[in-house]
């Protein structure tokens, strides 16, 4: 600690303790940003403290959470990123902060479960208003549902567990028409794969907890748009809810991204050659995959994407709920587990989640989502085959 006024003893041992360190001169310059803790932040003047313009508090952010958010904002294609907790934190944050009671939502019925359940849950009591569009509806057919209490509609494209694509440049101009904002669950084109801001989304939101974080070690989601008005009153959302992340999680996060292309290129890489292996199984019915030709939304997804992930599903042929589970249960190399994006490929079998759907689509057998990681895809190809196998096996009478 600095030296005590002229005239003054010195403090005792335990204040010197406690302000020991706290005068830390200039940093030296390191690849990544200083990685600050705290919740007080110290201010150089007693003016300052009332100055809006810098941190007075940690909760909103300090180093590493506006490095983070600068990121993601490159990433999308705006300013800087809002944090949140989680990928469904920032779902449910942003309807939280754009609609208020006597509103009505458009949400797309292919939209991630949790998100359903929210809107299905929370939104109605709070006076919120729900439908679902189908999510191969047209443009025409989303703006005719809309009426004069219609705020917000809700895409995902491509849905989380059936891939549907949806016109997202003429869902939007028709909105904009109306005055109704959009807000799309970007988790899977990550920025790098779909830019909707570009194509005229007001709000892109997606799960950090995916292909940022890229390691299934940490949860985090973003929000990102262009319109001041509407950022700002997502801004006041986040003030007045008390919403922060840690400093340590926007680190990891922010690790992620430096690595984020290279990455998704190779997840994207290894599932085109998967997806075109299973095209030709007996045991598979239809690859859900919009990157090949034929499958449904093929046309949008090369218009408005950039490229693939490693997600997509798999329509077996008909068979009993115990051949899906012999099928899954004999994939070493996949996981079982909910999520995605990570280096690990996973496996979860869908049907039981289609059941929720206000039209639950017809594939005429089981419907199996399978995330390819980073492992070499023969290996994956030879755990598929021997899963497609023992599903064969257990579909024989």
């Amino acid at each position: 600690m600095s030296k005590p006024p002229s005239g003054r003893k010195p403090p005792a041992k335990q204040t010197r303790l406690l302000h020991a360190g706290g005068a830390v001169g200039a940093e030296v310059k390191t690849v990544a940003p200083p990685l600050q803790r705290g919740s007080t932040v110290l201010v150089p003047d007693a003016k300052a403290l009332y100055d809006t313009s810098k941190p007075t508090y940690g909760r909103l952010g300090l180093s590493m959470q506006t490095a983070l958010a600068e990121g993601v904002g490159e990433l999308e294609g705006s300013g800087p990123a809002r944090l949140f907790s989680s990928g469904l934190a920032a779902i449910t944050g942003v309807l939280l902060a754009l609609l208020k009671s006597g509103d009505e939502v458009l949400v797309t019925d292919s939209v991630y479960g949790p998100s359903r359940r929210f809107c299905d849950n929370l939104l109605k009591r709070y006076g919120v208003t729900t439908r679902y569009f189908a999510p191969d509806a047209s443009a025409d057919a989303v703006m005719a549902m809309t009426g004069p209490s219609t705020r917000l509609i809700l895409l995902e494209s491509p849905g989380s567990l059936t891939f549907d694509i949806q016109d997202i440049p003429a869902i939007t101009q028709g909105a904009r028409a109306k005055g109704i904002l959009t807000v799309i669950d970007n988790t899977w084109g990550v920025g790098l794969l779909l830019e909707p801001l570009a194509l005229g989304v007001d709000v892109s939101v997606q799960a950090l907890t995916k292909y940022v974080g890229g390691h299934s070690d940490v949860f985090m989601g973003s929000a990102c748009g262009d319109d001041p008005k509407v950022m700002g009153r997502i801004d006041v959302f986040l003030r007045d809810m008390g919403i922060g992340v840690s400093p340590d999680d926007a680190y990891f996060l922010l690790r992620g991204l430096r690595t984020l292309e290279v990455r998704l290129a190779r997840h994207g890489q290894s599932a085109l050659q998967i997806a075109q292996w299973l095209q030709d199984q007996p045991e598979v019915r239809q690859v859900l995959c919009p990157a090949l030709p034929g499958a449904p939304g093929h046309d949008l997804w090369k218009r408005d994407f950039k490229g693939l992930n490693g997600l997509f599903g798999v329509v077996l042929q008909p068979g009993s709920p115990e051949a899906v589970e012999a099928f899954i249960d004999t994939l070493p190399l996949f996981g079982l587990g909910f999520s995605w994006g990570g280096f690990e490929s996973l496996a979860i079998h869908c049907d039981p989640q289609l059941a929720y759907r206000t039209q639950p689509p017809a594939y005429g057998g089981p419907l199996v989502r399978l995330h390819i990681g980073l492992e070499d895809p023969a290996d994956l190809i030879a755990d598929l085959r021997a899963a497609l196998d023992a599903y064969g096996l257990a579909c024989q009478p």
